[in-house]
């Protein structure tokens, strides 16, 4: 058995773990970055911006995950290859649209295709992240809109009879006491955000689902030196402990976070811990 789980081959499903949170690692604070910024422009006096932050949060929470998924690898992709092609190929006459097909120019291809394996697994694991970032920003974006509205109104009123100008405002006032009440909405999507990393196995990418599944079944060209019944479930199994295990770890540190941030305001957690003092 120790052999066995210390094949080559086997190998991989440990390095996929730290696919995993390295994914968690990049995209937990890009997707906050998009959130916010959807937030800001949700809230703008400016109404061209303020459509594009009402837009972008309606409608990427109103269609499935996954199918944002599907559609933003490949639309990215595109996207990419499409500016690429602008810049390198400017005397392209052909149509890029030909039929169902996307064409442009071999050297505006990403990857190209004589790139090392490593760089076509970095830039799927790229698209990857992206698209993560893009969608759960949307639903961080309504969280710390709805955190913005929360604080309340006076305070910001006040700020601007001292002096300060809206920006001011927004940035020493509202920002700093707009993260108690977006805390425990973030927790939830971070939380939702650890359920969706097996996702990454429909986009291509060999993470830890897709390497339980190839480990763990019978029928797989991935052995020929340990051949084995099918055993999947216990992979599985072991990937629900890990889950499991992780999910505890995040609830014990946003519960810290949050007793630090509540620490001295007039919220339900700060009230308690006055009581308690």
């Amino acid at each position: 058995m120790a052999c066995y789980l210390t094949t080559g081959k086997h190998m991989s499903i440990y390095w996929s773990v730290g696919t995993v949170l390295l994914l968690l690692a990049i995209t937990a604070p890009t997707a906050l970055l998009f959130g916010f910024g959807g937030a800001a422009a949700a809230r703008s006096r400016i109404a061209p911006l303020r459509w594009v932050g009402q837009a972008y949060i309606a409608v990427v929470r109103g269609v499935p995950d996954i199918a944002f998924f599907l559609f933003f690898v490949i639309a990215l992709d595109q996207a990419f290859e499409w500016v690429r092609h602008q810049v390198k190929c400017p005397d392209w006459e052909d149509p890029i649209r030909q039929g169902s097909d996307f064409i442009v120019c071999g050297i505006a291809k990403l990857p190209q295709g004589n790139a090392p394996q490593w760089v076509h697994e970095t830039y799927g694991f790229f698209l990857a992240v992206l698209t993560f970032a893009i969608v759960f920003g949307a639903f961080a974006a309504n969280v710390l809109f709805g955190a913005m509205r929360a604080v309340p109104r006076a305070q910001i009123e006040t700020a601007e009879a001292y002096g300060m100008t809206q920006r001011q405002a927004f940035w020493r006032i509202l920002v700093p006491q707009m993260w108690v009440y977006a805390l425990p909405g973030l927790s939830n999507l971070w939380m939702v955000l650890i359920k969706a990393t097996p996702l990454l196995f429909l986009l291509g990418v060999e993470d830890i689902v897709y390497w339980a599944r190839e480990l763990g079944g019978s029928k797989t060209a991935r052995f020929t030196d340990y051949p084995h019944p099918d055993w999947r479930m216990w992979y599985f199994l072991a990937l629900l402990v890990f889950y499991l295990l992780f999910t505890r770890v995040s609830e014990i540190a946003l519960g810290r976070l949050m007793k630090r941030l509540t620490q001295g305001q007039a919220t339900l957690g700060g009230e308690a811990q006055r009581k308690a003092a």
